[in-house]
């Protein structure tokens, strides 16, 4: 009986350490997303140059986690018609952002990477806040 309870104790355990590390996993990127929820209004960036950059980048990056699910809303709200010009205005869109923060980049100094950085992560929140608090009905 005793060697039961330690193989039903040791098989739980088993199961029950992996679903842990899967719910800490997740955890994690809720962190993560706290974190750049939190930096994604611009707050926290400072440092040096790299430091200002990654931060940005990683403010970008969660903006446009944003943008894509609201993109989806948006195109699954849209009638047909209205999607295929979604669809080219955002392509058009993304042309535009990458163009306009490129000659951020291209400028003099190591300014120019935070310039460039700040662009894409500025246009990226401003897209994403035009396709969800658009005062325009459908």
């Amino acid at each position: 009986m005793r060697k039961l309870s330690w193989l039903a104790l040791l098989a739980f355990a088993a199961l029950a350490v992996p679903a842990f590390a899967q719910a800490k996993d997740k955890d994690k990127d809720k962190s993560a997303d706290d974190a750049a929820l939190a930096q994604g209004k611009g707050e926290d960036c400072d440092g040096g140059t790299l430091q200002i950059v990654k931060c940005m980048e990683a403010q970008r990056a969660y903006w446009d986690k944003k943008l894509d699910e609201a993109y989806k809303q948006a195109l699954k709200d849209s009638d047909p018609g209205q999607a295929d010009y979604l669809r080219l205005a955002e392509r058009a869109w993304i042309k535009y952002r990458d163009a306009n923060c490129t000659y951020y980049h291209q400028g003099q100094g190591s300014i120019s990477q935070v310039n460039a950085a700040w662009c894409m992560r500025d246009m990226t929140e401003q897209r994403y806040k035009e396709l969800t608090d658009t005062p325009y009905p459908n």
